[in-house]
């Protein structure tokens, strides 16, 4: 087992796969014109696949792929068949631009769930923060996999002022659909903008919800990040992510791999250790490993975040979120 010096066992891995992405969504990427991490730099498919299996070895139990976009690498199909050979639950996190092509080689895989991120569900609105226009694509996508019978994942990053207005679509969208819409906490990060006023805290969606819907909480699996709610006569369900105002530190089980092979023991931690370079001076990485993951820290990485609408975003030391793999 990989543990902190806190007792928490770490046995979910969350890898990416590139910084690369189709979409330019402000909150994610820090500028339009991005300069991606060159080829050479990434982790190539055994690369990935060695390091996989030295945590699976130490007990990791679930794999999670993430980007960028993870399905815009040219030989994801390659690493996605390889990691679904391995004994753990393999997901993914996509825009669902892909999935179509795609979706031969996450059934072969194994994948039985699949995290969509979409924040609106407006053609417009989806223009505007993707600055791409595919949301029918999109849409499209994700009834293709509830046909196919793969659990599907709505993330929904809530901004004040931007789609909070939205918050009871996404809800009516689970009254015949099996998807659970996962409302997440806009966080900040380095370039993406955030303030204060633009979070749309925990509260204030449950408040949203509860004005129309019977709102019923639901026993939250070990380790879950979501705290989760059912609406009776609903086919799905939902969740929110409570990153900021209500953090889920104490039970984190969570490590992250960047696609230029740093691992990250927590999303908000400034420090990173690098494995691809040891891995690729045929060195030993499990102490790296071991020695990241036990000096995490007791919550959001030892950064001072205690009064968000007081949080200067400027002062957080750490990567854009596309380069860290969410």
């Amino acid at each position: 087992m990989i543990a902190d010096s806190f007792g928490r066992v770490h046995d979910y891995l969350r890898i990416s796969l590139t910084d690369n992405c189709n979409f330019r969504c402000f909150y994610c990427m820090p500028e339009e014109d991005y300069d991606f991490t060159p080829a050479s730099r990434l982790m190539q498919p055994d690369e990935v696949l060695a390091l996989a299996r030295i945590f699976v070895a130490q007990g990791v139990k679930k794999i999670r792929l993430t980007g960028g976009e993870p399905l815009v690498r040219k030989d994801a199909a390659e690493i996605i068949l390889a990691l679904g050979k391995l004994p753990v639950e393999l997901v993914i996190t996509t825009n669902g631009t892909r999935i179509a092509e795609m979706l031969p080689v996450l059934i072969e895989a194994g994948i039985k769930t699949v995290n969509i991120s979409l924040d609106t569900l407006q053609p417009e609105q989806f223009f505007m923060i993707t600055r791409r226009d595919v949301f029918h694509q999109v849409r499209s996508n994700i009834e293709l996999l509830l046909q196919h019978k793969i659990a599907v994942k709505i993330n929904m990053v809530v901004m004040k002022g931007l789609n909070d207005g939205e918050i009871k679509d996404f809800i009516d969208w689970t009254k015949h659909n099996p998807i659970q819409i996962r409302f997440i906490e806009f966080m900040p990060f380095t370039g993406n903008k955030w303030t204060s006023n633009k979070m749309f805290s925990l509260e204030e969606i449950l408040a949203v919800v509860e004005k129309d819907f019977v709102v019923l909480p639901v026993k939250s699996a070990p380790n879950d990040t979501a705290k989760s709610f059912m609406i009776p006569g609903h086919e799905g369900s939902f969740a929110i992510i409570s990153t900021m105002t209500a953090p889920f530190c104490s039970t984190c089980n969570r490590m992250r791999l960047t696609a230029d092979g740093k691992l990250k023991n927590c999303l908000f931690s400034d420090g990173e250790t690098d494995l691809l370079t040891t891995l690729r001076n045929q060195e030993d990485v499990l102490p790296l490993i071991r020695a990241s993951i036990w000096s995490k820290k007791k919550a959001l990485g030892g950064q001072l975040i205690t009064n968000f609408e007081k949080l200067d975003a400027d002062a957080i030391k750490n990567r854009s979120m596309i380069t860290i793999g969410g």
